[in-house]
């Protein structure tokens, strides 16, 4: 059906919206589609509002009167690419290029020459995966050792940092998480145009995305979101004239304005008119006129806000500097006076010069920026990886801006040096007597990203809606409370699976019984816990098995910026601590003397650690004290460690395990559902992401543990699809060793204290989830854990007695649940907990961290 653009806008609608915005009030998507059509005084009315707005953001930035540029180079490492945009003359076929991409010699070269200009900036842009399409690029990498072309990408930015001084933006197109995480050490800054909302312009054949693979709207949006959850400073932008109407333009705007509000990474939004170019399958189209442009430019100012940076590339707008500063706009770009714009090469970059000159006539003062914006520049951590730091740092003004007299010169790009003691060293310690300074760490307001939207995330999850009216019925058929006879048919028939096939639960065909269960209470519960314990009986005997070990937590510097979080810290944070190897060393040699067989170290996502760190740990642990099992590093830190390494997952787990390490906590799961996850983590890596590492630790001989942390922002839709998961890796690896359920602890959880989630599990979701583990995961993981330092003694006894055959560890010290405020203390003796099993009835065993025999001293 062929599309139909909205009506143009009534006086009366454009009075509106125009009377809306003068008057500072938030516009919607109509209202804004509305003033993208302003023209003649309606537009001199818009400009003037958009100006005050971001005259308001430059006072606000400290720097009133000034508009930024970028002096660069443009280095086009491939022009081959696996899309077929219909507009796009960078993108070429091989036979047309002397080679598929630059070689190193020639990146620096362009480098050099740019670096002996005053240039800060090395922008690199190329196509997306060309391997994936053309065989000469394949042939190319291949024959210099590059897995990929990000591998490439990676190797060129390192080597202009260390031969040049110039600052790498990477323009790659799209990027997964992983390989965002892979390439934050070596650019300062990042970006990739979002361009449209307008899905039909991919999907349809005739658009100008057609057969683009990566201009999917939904995979650039996915893009935007991940940048922001790896704190990547990002650029993004739309691209107009390019076949959207005015409401979906206006879309593109909202979009960009969510994604910046929730993560807080996009450091500006280019606003770029289409301009036709022979040899395109859109040479016939009329170019973006300019004061359609300037409209467009001053929408995105008023929607976007006062904070962000908006850009208006010089070179595509003929003699209009005055317009589009009326606009709004506080940046020009990049500009070279070296390499031409390879995307537009038919129009020139102006002059520098008269760039200051006409921003001058504009009432406007040019200033040079770097790659990073300042804002970025000045907050560090997490936004500048450490090794980035002195390259930045060499180039800066006090502002944050460049130093437009500062010697441009190669660095080393190297790892920071040795890990040293820092901090609060004794919080383990200290937190049981003392507590923690305060309830929420120093930045609470801004690491997190926008609260607010972070809410409305939740309020439009439609599981959650489920949940809570579509459910209340089979709640209310769960009850119960008469006897067998009342309950409803799912609950009914879901006991009866539990009892005689439970694993079959987790199929589709039986998905509405296992949500009666994980609904059930009174009576239905008390019987359905009976069942779990009689699996439990089934499969590991009476036994209630225990670890004796020490929980060390080698550092709490973390800027990943997870909402539940209450133990991570600032490294200026009162609380902050950071442990030397020695420090984590005597702390293992002083638990093999207390009988421990297991040491469990975790830590945050410390950008100060060297990567070398973590393998350092663990030999230094097997050196002082051979026989103790180190079960260590979170998903999260190994896929976060590979990638600043630059080696695959694989690779860095099997050095691990050649240093000693012998498991790993499947911690980091939190619910392996992208949609909550997202809400709950912010920064985390995806669901898909902790399937790949611990199934290739499982692969490579390190087996893991399995965990799922519930009663925050998720639901019980959501629980079943975490079990699932975990089922299909269990069947495909058999590498769990057992699963904990960790029920959210909120007194001090950033999310609980913004007022997103709920006050933790009830006691009936404990009991549930406790059971479900069993009956679910019956036949694939044989031991269920239940974690005392969050239930309490009480609580453990219950689900002890409800499905449970273990108690976790001894701990020694228990620091991140003591941080959210859990209240049930940081350790355990092994008389208490062989107390714990007598209060459950049973008799209580010591085992390894793999559930066999304690190591004999």
């Amino acid at each position: 059906m062929p599309h139909t653009p909205p009506a143009p806008p009534t006086e009366a609608a454009m009075r509106r919206a125009l009377k809306r915005a003068t008057d500072g009030k938030s516009l919607d998507p109509a209202e804004a589609a509305t003033l993208l059509a302003a023209r003649g005084q309606d537009l001199d009315t818009l400009l003037e509002v958009a100006g005050r707005v971001r005259d308001r953001g430059l006072e606000q930035a400290g720097r009133p009167g000034v508009v930024t540029y970028s002096k660069k180079v443009f280095i086009p490492l491939t022009r081959l690419c696996r899309d077929r945009c219909h507009y796009c003359t960078f993108a070429t076929v091989p036979h047309r290029l002397p080679a598929a991409f630059l070689e190193r010699d020639e990146v620096l070269a362009i480098a050099r020459e740019g670096a002996a200009q005053g240039c800060k900036e090395a922008l690199f842009t190329l196509g997306d995966r060309p391997e994936e399409r053309w065989p000469a690029a394949r042939r190319w990498l291949d024959e210099r050792g590059f897995d990929s072309t990000l591998d490439y990408v990676r190797a060129c930015a390192v080597a202009v940092l260390e031969e040049t001084g110039l600052l790498p933006h990477l323009n790659p197109g799209v990027l997964s998480w992983a390989e965002l995480q892979r390439l934050k050490p070596v650019a300062p800054s990042m970006g990739m145009m979002l361009e449209t909302t307008a899905t039909r312009l991919w999907s349809e054949p005739g658009g100008p995305h057609f057969g683009s693979p990566d201009k999917e709207p939904a995979v650039r949006l996915r893009v935007l979101d991940d940048a922001g959850r790896v704190a990547v400073p990002f650029t993004t932008g739309i691209l107009i004239g390019i076949g959207e109407d005015l409401a979906e333009r206006a879309d593109s705007i909202f979009a960009i304005r969510r994604s910046a509000r929730e993560y807080g990474h996009i450091q500006e939004v280019i606003v770029q008119n289409f301009r036709a170019k022979p040899d395109t399958a859109m040479r016939g189209m009329p170019d973006a006129e300019l004061h359609e442009l300037a409209a467009t430019v001053a929408v995105a100012r008023i929607v976007l806000g006062p904070r962000m940076r908006v850009q208006a590339p010089p070179n595509l707008i003929d003699d209009e500097f005055g317009l589009l500063l009326r606009a709004g706009i506080d940046d020009w770009g990049g500009v070279s006076p070296v390499t031409p714009d390879h995307v537009n090469p038919e129009r020139p970059w102006p002059q520098i010069e008269e760039l200051a000159r006409r921003s001058k006539v504009a009432g406007f003062e040019l200033r040079e920026r770097l790659t990073i914006y300042p804002e970025y520049v000045r907050r560090g951590d997490p936004w500048l990886d450490p090794r980035l730091r002195a390259h930045v740092d060499a180039l800066r003004d006090d502002a944050g801006l460049a130093d437009e007299n500062a010697a441009v010169r190669g660095r080393p790009w190297q790892e920071p040096e040795e890990v040293f003691s820092s901090g609060r060293v004794d919080l383990h310690a200290a937190i049981d007597t003392e507590g923690r300074t305060g309830d929420r760490r120093g930045d609470f307001d801004e690491v997190y990203g926008d609260w607010s939207e972070v809410a409305r995330q939740v309020r439009k999850d439609p599981g959650r809606e489920r949940g809570t009216e579509d459910e209340r019925g089979r709640e209310r058929g769960a009850q119960g409370r008469g006897g067998p006879e009342r309950l409803g048919d799912d609950l009914r028939a879901g006991l009866r699976l539990a009892e005689g096939d439970p694993a079959s639960l987790l199929e589709p065909r039986h998905e509405d019984a296992a949500m009666a269960l994980f609904h059930a209470d009174g009576a239905a519960l008390d019987e359905l816990c009976r069942i779990a314990d009689g699996l439990r009986r089934d499969a590991v005997g009476d036994d209630i098995t225990y670890v004796v070990n020490r929980n060390i937590n080698f550092s709490n510097v973390c800027y990943v910026g997870c909402r539940f979080c209450a133990f991570a810290q600032r490294e200026r944070d009162a609380d902050a601590y950071r442990l030397s190897v020695d420090q984590v060393a005597d702390r293992a040699e002083q638990a093999w003397r207390d009988g421990a067989s297991e040491v469990c170290m975790q830590g945050g996502i410390d950008p100060k650690l060297p990567v070398t760190v973590y393998a350092d740990l663990v030999r230094a642990i097997k050196a002082r004290v051979p026989g103790m099992h180190v079960h260590a590093y979170s998903p999260m830190e190994i896929v976060t460690a590979a990638a600043k390494a630059g080696v695959s997952v694989r690779e860095w787990l099997t050095e691990l395990r050649a240093a000693g390490l012998d498991t790993i906590p499947g911690t980091a799961a939190e619910i392996l559902d992208d949609e909550v996850r997202w809400v709950l983590t912010k920064g985390k890596l995806p669901a898909s992401a902790w399937v790949d590492v611990v199934s290739t630790a499982h692969e490579v001989g390190l087996r893991s543990s399995s965990t799922m942390m519930y009663g925050h922002v998720d639901h019980p839709r959501q629980w079943l699809g975490h079990f699932r998961v975990l089922a299909g890796v269990q069947d495909r690896t058999s590498g769990f060793t057992e699963f904990v359920a960790l029920p959210f602890v909120h007194t001090n959880a950033p999310i609980y204290l913004a007022g997103i989630a709920k006050a933790g599990p009830s006691w009936r979701e404990n009991r549930v989830v406790h059971a479900m583990a069993r009956v679910l995961l019956h036949g694939r993981i044989a031991n269920i854990q239940c974690s005392w330092v969050k239930l309490g003694d009480e609580g453990a006894t219950a689900v002890l007695n409800g499905g449970c055959n273990d108690l976790g560890g001894t701990l020694m010290e228990e620091t991140i649940s003591r941080m959210a405020g859990s209240e049930h203390g940081s350790a355990r003796t092994v008389a208490q907990l062989r107390e714990l099993a007598a209060a459950a009835g049973r008799p209580a065993r010591e085992r390894s961290t793999v559930y066999g025999q304690p190591v004999r001293r």
